[in-house]
């Protein structure tokens, strides 16, 4: 068994290709479904947020991982050429250390920020919901979800982070100095939402609105932030009284178009509008900033204003890489213990049938034996085989602890004709 991981993030793609390739919630039972039965896996997650799409499955030895590649192109629509260059790909001990940084927070686009966990693990939990999570991933995920922990209780990497949230309404200090009686609108109620409706309170901003397609969920958080909900259906005919409008909505189009902004700021006589797109895919059309007096960011966008945070925290972070590093060598060691089990155990079986034939041979030979003398045979033969096998079986628990292990276990293999046994 092997753990491969392909994605794209914003490392390595723009938003307008991050929002091609996202898989919504509504969709992903069935994705990972899909993606298993397409790549041969015996084991899938995905992980899709704003700022990453991630698939990793645990496959079989000898299995072509160039399939999640397609898979994800092919799913999404997408010629597999178009989206190469945006990819990476980690396999075993890169996948894991992947999926371990990722869980901390060390390589998200804010340093420190803790909303990448709790969408891990909701991905985690959608895989077991699904049945595609087995003993292996859930090893993997499990330990990753312990060192994440771990980072943050042990550095003070998630101290004072900046995160999208707030450098968006610092953006907007910019922009229009006090926010204290400017009228916020909120697309969408979720935790980014929610964080940004917070950074406005304090910044002294007490007008806030909220629209959510589900109802409820506009009521929840407009109790919370003492907001008022706008019925989802009409928003729009309120815009022009907003000075800043924030979207986080999971909406598969654009929820505002040029030329409905356009009206927009006819409406306001060109007073300027701050737009904070935070979706990914994008719920305002680029082409809104073309507009004079409208002011458009998005998550790209926002990714920079942070940068410089991320680079007053290096320190912490690379702390909590050192703590990674020794947690991903604790975790193959675990996972190559395991692996050899079975090896061992079907080494022990092989020569202990070897001893039984022999042992019936040379019966044959000797003639009629009494109970004693064939007690005595039975132990001479499983104690020099005990003795053969205890070499291989003590390099085999060795191999398993180190690194570079993998071609003393496939010489044993081989030397004992045990090619097929075990996992990996």
């Amino acid at each position: 068994m092997k753990v491969s991981l392909i994605g794209l993030s914003h490392h390595t793609a723009p938003v307008e290709v991050r929002e091609r390739v996202a898989i919504q919630e509504s969709s992903l039972g069935e994705a990972l479904e899909a993606f298993k039965r397409a790549s041969g896996a015996e084991e899938t997650l995905i992980l899709s947020t704003c700022n990453r799409v991630e698939l990793t499955a645990a496959l079989p030895e000898g299995a072509d991982a160039g399939a999640m590649a397609r898979f994800l192109a092919e799913a999404r629509g997408l010629s597999p050429e178009w989206l190469e260059p945006y990819l990476y790909r980690y396999d075993d001990e890169k996948a894991i250390r992947h999926l371990f940084r990722v869980a901390a927070s060390l390589d998200s686009m804010v340093v420190g920020e803790p909303q990448v966990l709790g969408q891990l693990k909701a991905a985690y939990a959608a895989a077991r919901e699904r049945g595609t999570l087995g003993g292996f991933l859930d090893t993997v995920l499990s330990r990753a979800f312990a060192v994440a922990k771990r980072v943050r209780s042990e550095t003070e990497i998630g101290r004072s982070a900046v995160s999208i949230a707030y450098a968006a309404v610092e953006l907007a200090r910019q922009i229009f100095g006090h926010l204290n009686e400017k009228k916020v609108l909120l697309v969408g109620a979720g935790k980014m939402s929610e964080l940004a409706a917070r950074h406005l309170q304090r910044a002294g901003c007490e007008k806030v609105f909220v629209a959510n397609r589900t109802r409820g969920r506009a009521d929840d958080l407009a109790e919370q932030i003492s907001g008022t909900v706008l019925d989802y259906e009409t928003y729009v005919s309120r815009l022009h009284e907003m000075d800043i409008v924030l979207t986080s909505s999971g909406a598969s189009g654009y929820l505002l178009t040029r030329d409905q902004m356009a009206k927009v700021l006819e409406k306001r006589r060109y007073r300027p509008v701050f737009l904070i797109d935070i979706a990914v895919p994008r719920n305002i059309d680029p082409k809104v900033n073309e507009l004079e007096g409208a002011f458009l960011y998005d998550i790209d966008d926002l990714g920079r204003a942070v940068e410089e945070n991320r680079k007053a925290r290096q320190r912490e972070a690379e702390q909590a890489e050192e703590m990674i590093e020794t947690e991903v060598a604790r975790l193959i060691e675990r996972l190559k213990a395991r692996e050899v089990g079975p090896l061992i155990s079907g080494l022990h079986e092989q020569l202990d049938q070897m001893a039984k034939a022999e042992f019936e041979r040379f019966k044959a030979k000797l003639g009629p034996l009494s109970p004693v003398q064939e007690e005595a045979l039975t132990s001479y033969t499983r104690s020099l085989l005990n003795k053969i096998a205890h070499g291989p079986v003590v390099e085999l628990r060795r191999a398993a602890g180190r690194p570079d292990g993998d071609t003393e276990i496939s010489l044993i293999r081989r030397i004992f004709r045990m090619e097929g046994s075990g996992r990996g």
